[in-house]
């Protein structure tokens, strides 16, 4: 796979739209940052590390990161859109000055920066540029 934080969205983006109470995808450090900021946000219920059994005989088993999705009181979602911004063919930065809102503020875009994984507006809080992984809204 070359592109794992856009088979995480895209995961996320199709079990909101079925309206899935959770969805589980392979773990890595970076994926456990991305949803740390949508829980902090809002975005999301939680998330679970957990072990799942290997689909080989003898091999240790994988960790899998197990996100529970949040819906409001009638039922609407709360994640309306999940973008990918910059992708491996087409890395997109942004200085400290120039981080862009998302639908003028309404959503939050996921950086990272040298100081880790943070949001756009915490990163122009703390003075640093970086990558635009994602816009959510």
């Amino acid at each position: 796979m070359t592109d794992p934080i856009a088979d995480m969205l895209t995961r996320l983006r199709n079990a909101v739209h079925a309206r899935h109470a959770r969805v589980e995808l392979p773990a890595s450090k970076l994926k456990t940052e991305i949803a740390k900021i949508l829980q902090d946000e809002g975005y999301i219920a939680g998330y679970k590390l957990v072990d799942a059994p290997s689909e080989r005989p003898g091999k240790a088993p994988r960790q899998v990161m197990r996100v529970f999705l949040k819906y409001g009181p009638g039922g609407e979602k709360v994640i309306s859109g999940l973008e990918r911004v910059s992708r491996p063919g087409r890395r997109v930065y942004a200085g400290r000055d120039g981080v862009p809102p998302v639908l003028g503020g309404l959503g939050v875009n996921i950086l990272t920066t040298s100081q880790g994984v943070m949001t756009g507006r915490s990163a122009q809080r703390a003075g640093v540029g970086g990558e635009i992984l994602c816009n959510v809204w």
